[in-house]
């Protein structure tokens, strides 16, 4: 089981940033994080991956930046030129190990392991 923490939500206002920060208990294959606003689903925004090959959706291409600290597990996401449509909670994600299937750490069905999430608000 690996643990996930995380760190870093908070208050902004449009066109600030934040740093999210996430501790794994351990290395994984991959990493993520996801958001999600009430009453919808919760999405992919970011990922990085053993390759260091990463992914963004692309809403925020441009303005977030995905990066991992492998001697300490921890996993970064910062946040630029933020939009209230950011505003959401913010879950770390990941997988420990590839498969055959897509979508570790970009889609919900594939991603195993999550944190407690932090919230993220901006205000216009």
């Amino acid at each position: 089981q690996v643990q996930l923490v995380e760190s870093g939500g908070g208050p902004v206002q449009t066109g600030g940033s934040l740093r999210l920060s996430c501790v794994a208990s351990e290395e994984t294959y991959c990493m993520g994080w996801f958001r999600q606003v009430e009453g919808k689903e919760r999405e992919g925004v970011a990922a990085i991956y053993a390759d260091e090959s990463t992914y963004y959706t692309r809403s925020v291409k441009g303005r977030f930046t995905i990066s991992r600290v492998h001697a300490n597990n921890t996993l970064f996401l910062q946040m630029d030129n933020l939009k209230p449509e950011d505003s959401a909670v913010y879950y770390c994600a990941a997988h420990p190990r590839p498969t055959d299937y897509d979508g570790h750490c970009t889609k919900t069905h594939s991603t195993q392991y999550w944190g407690q999430g932090t919230q993220g608000t901006v205000s216009s």
